[in-house]
């Protein structure tokens, strides 16, 4: 559906919700002048009233504080709710026993947990991080998601490795 104007300020008010802020609240914390999404902005002056869009460094500005892609922004436009499945999930360090992965890498077997996802892919698993081997870059508890069908792994990304030796890692 097409962005409209009440579809964009209504994903506005959604971002601005999402982050337990106020209209207001969100564009204060994006750096913009605390008014600049207030309903009273949102038309100008003429009869019909002339709607007012918020400009795309507003909107760039909103996306990078809140860690939104433009298309999970989008989708705070929508009326229709969010589809989500469940995708396996498992404790790190049980992911290196035998019997949780299949020789392709994708989970099989008893003892998978379940968490929910928006719209994940076929190919999405999650991992509980357990222990402090990790740290600082993850921490006890943490939650890392696994994609077997994502683009190959580049310098600096950080990955989940099954070893030869049967070990479950996740790495930077």
């Amino acid at each position: 559906m097409p962005l409209t104007h009440p579809r964009l300020w209504k994903a506005l008010d959604a971002a601005a919700r999402r982050e337990g802020l106020s209209a207001s609240g969100l564009a204060k914390r994006a750096g913009l002048d605390a008014t600049a999404f207030n309903p009273s902005k949102r038309f100008g002056p003429g009869d019909p009233p002339r709607p007012r869009w918020p400009s795309t460094e507003s909107l760039t500005r909103v996306l990078e504080v809140t860690g939104l892609s433009l298309a999970e922004f989008a989708e705070l436009a929508e009326d229709a709710p969010r589809l989500k499945r469940s995708v396996p999930m498992l404790g790190l360090a049980q992911a290196g026993l035998d019997g949780f992965f299949d020789a392709s890498g994708f989970p099989t077997g008893d003892g998978w947990d379940a968490v929910d996802l928006p719209a994940p892919t076929p190919g999405l698993f999650s991992l509980t991080i357990q222990g402090d081997s990790m740290a600082p870059l993850y921490r006890e508890g943490d939650r890392v998601l696994v994609d077997r069908e994502g683009p190959e792994p580049r310098r600096g990304d950080r990955v989940v490795v099954c070893t030869t030796g049967g070990e479950t890692v996740a790495k930077e």
